[in-house]
């Protein structure tokens, strides 16, 4: 077990109008997840803002409710985890009041504890920076699966904390989001943020915008 002291985020730090301010002070933060006894925590490195009904790269965009994306509408703090090719579960973070979509795809995270758990859960090796480098190794390889959407995170077994980390302004940069041409003039807006220079960090080096 770790001896570091977490706290738990709270309700009042996802339910907050500026999607934007809450995916820039995400990173940092830890995910923790204990899963049938076995605990693993990464650090967040890289997010993505998505802002609702108005955001054409959003799941909701134009107030679209489906079946899948009826968990962006819920209480902030709620984990919305979805499938993307078919293949990668993708965990995601519901914020602002209920009925507005607003949510932050987590990108990238920097292991904490839980290694070897990992390793297992992604059928990897070696622990290098592939391990939780882009969104389907992060749920990967903290289990974090679609049986997880829907959850509060603000329970003991899956939830993010602080453990006082907090990166120096120069260290954050926003860029456009990755992989959301279909969404025209949206995709370039400067939606996601990552921690310079750090390894787990998915895609190109870039520059910010």
């Amino acid at each position: 077990m770790h001896t570091i002291a977490y706290q738990k985020l709270t309700s009042d730090f996802y339910n907050r109008p500026d999607v934007l301010t809450i995916a820039r002070e995400l990173l940092g933060k830890i995910i923790v997840t204990s899963f049938n006894g076995e605990l693993t925590a990464a650090r967040i490195v890289e997010t993505e803002a998505y802002a609702g009904v108005t955001d054409k790269a959003s799941h909701a965009y134009g107030g679209r409710r489906t079946a899948r994306t009826e968990i962006m509408y819920r209480e902030a703090g709620t984990a919305y985890v979805y499938l993307c090719y078919g293949i990668h579960q993708l965990f995601n973070i519901v914020t602002d009041e209920t009925d507005i979509p607003h949510a932050i795809l987590i990108r990238g995270a920097e292991p904490i504890t839980g290694v070897p758990v990992m390793l297992r859960r992604t059928g990897k090796k070696v622990a290098d920076f592939t391990l939780t480098r882009g969104p389907g190794n992060v749920s990967k390889a903290l289990g974090i699966t679609l049986a997880h959407t829907g959850e509060s995170l603000l329970e003991d077994d899956f939830y993010v904390a602080s453990d006082g980390f907090v990166p120096v302004a120069k260290d954050i940069i926003a860029t456009p989001r990755i992989g959301v041409d279909y969404a025209g003039a949206d995709a370039l807006l400067p939606y996601r943020f990552i921690i310079r220079n750090n390894k787990y960090v998915s895609g190109k080096v870039v520059k910010s915008v």
